[in-house]
C-alpha cells in the first residue's frame, strides 16, 4: 500500500470511529486504539506533507494560530427570531400565518439551546468553512477552531447535496463546564460565569489547540441553501443525522398550538435534567414551501417563533440609580443593585427604562426589588418586595438636569424618554455618535473602536465624527498606547471608508429612527442625500414603510444647520452621499406605484428573485391581498381561496412567464 492510500485509508477509519463515539454515542474502538490510530496517522502526514487535507482528523487537535479572524458575509442571511411568553402570544402567531397560508399547518418544536450560533458550509461533502452569527449579515471566520469540536463532521456520508449551509449551537455541557472550572479553582483562576458566554469565548481564541482543550459540542438544527432535497423541517433534521451531524432527537411534530404548549409545559419542567443549558422552545412551520411563502420581516422569519421559558427571578436591594445618555441624548435610569446570582452570573445594575416605569413599579433606593433577565439577557426590576419596604424611604425624584453636562432635560408629549439636547456638546452624545458612525453596520473602520474614539474627543483631536477623515498619524502617536502601526491602521481604514455605499453612510450619520432597513428604502427612493434633505414631511412619508414618526425625524435632522455642515464635509471628503452606478444597475421605474402578492410555487426564478425583481423595479411586495394589492403573481399550487378574494376584488393575475415579460 503506497503511502498516500495508507493516509487516506487512516482518515477512513479515524471519520468513521469519531461519528460512532460522537455522534451516535456508540464507540466501535478503545480510546487507546483510536490514539494509536490517529498518532500513526500524524506521523504520514508530517512525513508526506505533500498529502496535506484541511479536513484530516488530525485538525481535531488544532494547532493553528488565529490573529484577526477574518469578517465574511453570510450567503444566508441569519435572522433573529420573534420571541412569546404565552399560549396568546402564539395564537396571535398562528392567526397571523393563517391570513397568508391556506389549509393545515402543522409545527416543529425543538428546544432553544443557549450557546453561541454557526453557520458552516460544506462542499462536495467536505467542511468547507465556519462563521459565527455576527450581526445576521456578516460574521467572523472561526473555520481553524471549529475543526477541533469533536460533534462537527469534517466529512459528511450518506445523500448530501453537494453545496449547502447547515445552522448550529455551540453549546458547553454542563458536566464539561463544571470541569473547567473545577481545574481553573484548583489553579488559583477566577471560574467562567456561565456555560454560554465560555462556549461563544472559546470560538474567539486565537490559539485553536486551546480551543480544543474545551468540552464544546454542536447542535445543528437548520439547513440553508438551495436545492436542499427535503420538503419539511423536520424531515431537514433527520437529513441532517443521516449525514453526521449531531441533531437532538427531542424535536417532535405538532398539529396545534394546543400540542405546541404540551411539548412547551413539559420542557419547561424536565430542562432541569438535560446536559446543555435552554432557555425555551422554537416552533417552526415545518413544511418549507409554507415556510418560503410566509417570507421574513426586516429582522425575523414570519415562519418561526421562540417561546421563552419564564425567566429566573431573584431579589436584592436597590442601593442607589445613576442616568445614562445615550447617542441620540435619550437619558436612561439604571438601578445599582448589591451583587446577586441570576441565570449564571452576577448582577450588580439593571435597567429602569424611563420615569414612567419607576413610577408605576413606586421604585425607591433602599428598596428591596425583584430582578430577573428578559429574554434572559438583560437584566431588569420587574417589582418590589413593599413587606421588606422601610418606611421612611421617600419617592424618587426623578433627573432634572443631564448628569454629564448639566443641560436641563426635555421631554415631549408621548415619548416615554427624557432627553438632553446638547446634542454637540454632551460627551456621551458626542462619542456615541462616533461609535455608531464607525461600527461595523455603518462605516466600518479598521483600527478604530469606541475606546479609543472616546480618547480621541478626550484629547480634544475630535468633536465630530467627520474631523476623523482630517486625523494624521503624527497626531495620534502621542496618545496613550497608540503604536506607529496602529496610527497607520486608523488613518488608513478612515481613508478606506470613503467607499462604503450611500445607505450605509445614511445610516452611519446617525438620524433617529433611521435603522440599516429605513436607510435602505430612503437610499433607495431618493437616490442622493440632496433629494432626501430637501424633501416635506408628505414626501417622506409616502416613501414604503416611513411612518410620520421617521418622516418627522429624518426632515428635522436636515433643519440643523450643524447636520448640514457635517454632510458638506463628508462630502468634500470625498465619502458616497449617492447611489452609485452599480447599484443602480438593472434599476428602473416600471412597477412605481404597484403592490404585488407572490403567491404559489415557482420554477423559472425562485420567490425571493421575484421579490427582489419587484422591488429593484419600483414596486412594493406586500404578505396578503387587499383592496390595496395591484397584481398576483401566481405560481403553481395557489391557494384556492386566495383566488376567490383576487377575483372577488378584482385582482389582476399574473402568471409567472407574464410578470417576467413586463420587466425583462
Amino acid at each position: 500500500m503506497t503511502p498516500k492510500e495508507q493516509i487516506e485509508q487512516l482518515r477512513e477509519v479515524l471519520h468513521t470511529h469519531n461519528h460512532a463515539y460522537y455522534i451516535l454515542d456508540s464507540p466501535t474502538i478503545s480510546d487507546y486504539n483510536f490514539d494509536q490510530l490517529l498518532s500513526k496517522l500524524q506521523q504520514l502526514e508530517h512525513q508526506y506533507p505533500e498529502y496535506n487535507n484541511p479536513n484530516s482528523p488530525t485538525k481535531r487537535v488544532g494547532g493553528g494560530i488565529t490573529k484577526n479572524f477574518e469578517t465574511l458575509v453570510h450567503k444566508n442571511r441569519m435572522y433573529s427570531l420573534d420571541n412569546s411568553y404565552s399560549k396568546e402570544d402564539l395564537l396571535d402567531w398562528e392567526k397571523r400565518i393563517q391570513k397568508i397560508i391556506e389549509g393545515s399547518i402543522n409545527y416543529t418544536c425543538e428546544l432553544k439551546y443557549d450557546g453561541a450560533s454557526i453557520s458552516l458550509t460544506y462542499e462536495n461533502g467536505y467542511l468547507k468553512q465556519a462563521v459565527t452569527r455576527g450581526d445576521g449579515f456578516q460574521g467572523d471566520n472561526v473555520t481553524e477552531n471549529i475543526k477541533t469540536i469533536k460533534t462537527i463532521p469534517l466529512q459528511l456520508q450518506g445523500d448530501y447535496p453537494n453545496s449547502f449551509e447547515i445552522r448550529g449551537e455551540i453549546v458547553l455541557p454542563f458536566k464539561g463546564f463544571e470541569a473547567m472550572n473545577k481545574a481553573r479553582i484548583s489553579n488559583g483562576e477566577e471560574p467562567y460565569a456561565n456555560p454560554r458566554n465560555t462556549a461563544s469565548g472559546s470560538l474567539k481564541l486565537q490559539d485553536s489547540s486551546e480551543t480544543a482543550k474545551r468540552p464544546l459540542e454542536c447542535l445543528l438544527y437548520s439547513l440553508a441553501g438551495t436545492n436542499i432535497p427535503v420538503k419539511t423541517q423536520f424531515e431537514s433534521l433527520e437529513k441532517a443525522r443521516n449525514w453526521g451531524f449531531k441533531v437532538p432527537e427531542i424535536a417532535t411534530l405538532a398539529t396545534s398550538i394546543e400540542e405546541v404548549m404540551d411539548f412547551v409545559t413539559y420542557w419547561d419542567t424536565h430542562r432541569s435534567k438535560l446536559p446543555y443549558e435552554t432557555d425555551g422552545v422554537v416552533i417552526k412551520v415545518n413544511n418549507l414551501a409554507q415556510q418560503e411563502e410566509l417570507g421574513y420581516t426586516a429582522k425575523a422569519p414570519r415562519w418561526a417563533m421562540a417561546y421563552k421559558f419564564k425567566a429566573e427571578q431573584v431579589s436584592t436591594k436597590l442601593l442607589s440609580i445613576d442616568y445614562q445618555v445615550g447617542r441620540t441624548g435619550a437619558i436612561t435610569p439604571v438601578a445599582n443593585l448589591s451583587p446577586v446570582g441570576l441565570a449564571g452570573t452576577t448582577v450588580k445594575r439593571a435597567s429602569l427604562h424611563n420615569a414612567d416605569q419607576i413610577e408605576k413599579l413606586d421604585i425607591r433606593v433602599g428598596d428591596t426589588v425583584y430582578v430577573e433577565k428578559g429574554g434572559e439577557i438583560i437584566p431588569k426590576i420587574v417589582g418590589v418586595n413593599f413587606s421588606k419596604r422601610n418606611n421612611n424611604i421617600t419617592p424618587v425624584l426623578y433627573a432634572t438636569n443631564c448628569p454629564e453636562c448639566n443641560t436641563k432635560l426635555t421631554r415631549t408629549e408621548g415619548d416615554a424618554k427624557h432627553y438632553c439636547t446638547n446634542e454637540e456638546a454632551c460627551s456621551p452624545q458626542v462619542i456615541g455618535k462616533i461609535e455608531h458612525f464607525i461600527s461595523r453596520k455603518a462605516m466600518d473602520i479598521d483600527g478604530l473602536g469606541g475606546e479609543t474614539a472616546g480618547l480621541l474627543v478626550k484629547e480634544g483631536l475630535i468633536k465630530n465624527y467627520t474631523d476623523l477623515y482630517k486625523l494624521t498619524v503624527d497626531q495620534l502617536l502621542p496618545l496613550e498606547r497608540m503604536a506607529q502601526k496602529s496610527a497607520e491602521n486608523l488613518v488608513n481604514g478612515v481613508k478606506a471608508s470613503v467607499n462604503i455605499s450611500f445607505e450605509r453612510v445614511l445610516f452611519a450619520i446617525g438620524i433617529r429612527f433611521v435603522g440599516e432597513t429605513v436607510a435602505k428604502k430612503l437610499a433607495k427612493h431618493f437616490k442622493n442625500i440632496e433629494a432626501i434633505a430637501h424633501a416635506s414631511i408628505e414626501t417622506l412619508e409616502a416613501v414604503d414603510e416611513i411612518g410620520i414618526k421617521i418622516a418627522e425625524s429624518v426632515f428635522h435632522f436636515f433643519q440643523l444647520e450643524s447636520n448640514l455642515t457635517k454632510i458638506e464635509r463628508l462630502k468634500n471628503f470625498g465619502i458616497q452621499l449617492a447611489m452609485s452606478a452599480e447599484s443602480q444597475e438593472g434599476v428602473t421605474d416600471k412597477l412605481v406605484g404597484n403592490s404585488y402578492v407572490i403567491s404559489g410555487v415557482f420554477y423559472e426564478v425562485s420567490r425571493k428573485e421575484l421579490k427582489e425583481l419587484i422591488e429593484k423595479n419600483g414596486g412594493k411586495v406586500s404578505s396578503s391581498i387587499s383592496s390595496k394589492t395591484s397584481f398576483i403573481v401566481a405560481g403553481d399550487k395557489m391557494g384556492p381561496s386566495k383566488l376567490a378574494k383576487a377575483e372577488a376584488l378584482g385582482i389582476t393575475i399574473l402568471n409567472e412567464t407574464e410578470f417576467l415579460k413586463e420587466i425583462l
